[in-house]
């Protein structure tokens, strides 16, 4: 099989960008507010933000980091993506209603009308901290991918893909971004089971065989099944999963932005529901694909120097067709383009609406749409930067840099929703303690728990000995929402009770 790209291939990952920058085009003329560009309500039906939350939750870093894990491991990491329907089909009927009743368009605006300025400008900070180095992170992995599968400079690449999402987002807006998502996301399910089929056709002995050799090398199951939170286990991905499935559905600006497209409350639950239920088997599929990989290869040799992440690609240029293999990378950068893509108008709705307005609120309308697509541009230009400086530096000192800064100030954003949405009696002042105190244990936490350096000669961040952070880094983020629960609540005994706006509590009488 081909080794290289043939141009056949090269025509096909061009005719899909050139497509990209098509959605731009058709709907550029229609964003002339601030609603039509990143709401759009009521223009889009429930199945199509589904799918666009599909392809949101979806990007590069999946297409090539969950294949890479079920080539290494078992499918523990899959645990917290299975959480997601569990704990989220007992509470989408009222988080949907609760954020398109008493927000605009920000999901922190929740955060300040029940616990003040700081609970919001808190969670929106962080938001916009952890979307920078998500999209730093995206922009690296697919460009460094690509370039070792094409052989153009990833600096190229990157730019190439950077401008195009930064174009589509400054012309066609949210509307834009959906329905391109719509139709990457039948590419993404497309790719995945085509290539789940061609493995399955590839493996000596069929399912049967596979299923046998995965399962006498340990990569089947969820386990290690220990009650242990110091190490990787079922228990602390079902905990973790728990909270990151509130967290991304409840708290993420991505993601609540697009129940306020939907024209009713019903057809942003039917969207939720629907990218719900996709969501999950795409993420098993690909940690399938995984599995499958590590079979074939233990049936056929495998170079030494390939790592886990790049035997995927590796697959793809071996076994793979000549116009197949076009085809899925098509289908790699369409997934990086749409959570770019959905990441880049999230966080300009959040720097609009939470500091470009509160800085200057009286201007019209018109102003605060160039403000957007200011804010699209050089929120795009950043990211372009920090994936840049990651071509330079290699992904693992920065990414720790970034990551300390993430879990130092980013902690706890689920345990003041679940303040806000659960308790009449916690109020700004407990809740503003509740925050402090987790901000200073997770700064413990990491530092006492994140080792630098290279080989034997790694070493703590701050060394307290027995006193270090003791569990998984996975349970620091429990933790850290657990805190602001209790500490906020008690803290908030000790001053008034606040005078509610009940549509601010969950009801669930409704």
């Amino acid at each position: 099989m081909n080794h290289t790209l043939h141009a056949i291939d090269y025509g096909i990952i061009l005719f899909f960008l050139g497509l990209t920058l098509y959605f731009g085009f058709i709907f550029a003329k229609k964003q002339k507010t601030t609603q039509t560009y990143f709401l759009a309500k009521g223009k889009v039906p429930s199945w199509a933000i589904g799918m666009s939350l599909l392809a949101t939750l979806i990007s590069s870093v999946t297409f090539l980091g969950y294949p890479g894990e079920g080539f290494t491991s078992n499918w523990i990491l899959l645990v917290q993506g299975l959480m997601v329907p569990i704990v989220l089909l007992g509470t989408i009927w009222f988080i949907v209603p609760l954020f398109r009743k008493v927000i605009g368009l920000s999901t922190y605006e929740y955060f300040e009308k029940r616990f003040g300025k700081f609970a919001r400008y808190y969670s929106s900070s962080s938001f916009i901290l952890r979307q920078f180095s998500s999209m730093g992170t995206v922009l690296y992995l697919m460009a460094v991918a690509l370039s070792n599968l094409t052989e153009v400079n990833p600096s190229l690449i990157m730019f190439l893909i950077g401008g195009i999402i930064i174009w589509v987002n400054l012309q066609g807006g949210i509307e834009a971004v959906i329905w391109l998502d719509v139709f990457q996301g039948f590419m993404l399910l497309a790719t995945g089971i085509i290539c789940l089929t061609i493995l399955v056709l590839s493996i000596k002995g069929g399912i049967p065989e596979a299923w046998k050799i995965a399962s006498a090398h340990n990569h089947t199951g969820f386990g290690p099944y220990d009650i242990d939170f110091t190490k990787l286990t079922f228990i602390v991905m079902v905990i973790n999963g728990s909270f990151y499935a509130i967290q991304k559905y409840a708290t993420d600006q991505t993601v609540v932005q697009r129940y306020l497209t939907a024209e009713t409350d019903l057809s942003a639950i039917k969207a939720s529901l629907l990218g719900i239920f996709l969501t999950v088997p795409v993420w098993s599929m690909f940690m399938l694909i995984g599995t499958l990989l590590f079979v074939f290869y233990q049936q056929n040799p495998l170079p030494s120097h390939i790592p886990a992440d790049a035997v995927f690609p590796y697959f793809m240029m071996n076994q793979l067709p000549t116009g197949l293999v076009g085809f899925i990378l098509s289908a790699l950068v369409s997934a990086a383009i749409c959570s770019l893509s959905a990441d880049l108008n999230a966080l300009a709705a959040v720097g609009v609406e939470d500091y470009y307005k509160k800085i200057f609120p009286h201007k019209n309308d018109a102003s605060y749409l160039k403000a957007s697509k200011l804010t699209v541009f050089v929120s795009g230009m950043i990211a372009l930067l920090i994936g840049f400086f990651y071509l330079q530096t290699g992904s693992e000192g920065v990414l720790g840099i970034v990551f300390t800064l993430y879990a130092i100030f980013s902690g706890g954003i689920v345990g003041i929703f679940l303040l806000g949405l659960l308790s009449s009696r916690a109020n700004t002042q407990g809740v503003n303690i509740g925050i402090a105190v987790c901000i200073l244990f997770t700064a413990y936490a990491f530092l006492t728990s994140t080792a630098i350096g290279l080989g034997e000669e790694k070493s703590l961040l701050l060394d307290l000995g027995k006193y270090n952070f003791p569990h998984h880094k996975l349970m620091l983020g429990v933790y850290s929402h657990l805190i602001v629960v209790i500490v906020g609540y008690v803290a908030s005994l000790f001053f008034p009770k606040p005078d509610l706006d009940k549509n601010l509590l969950l009801n669930f009488k409704k």
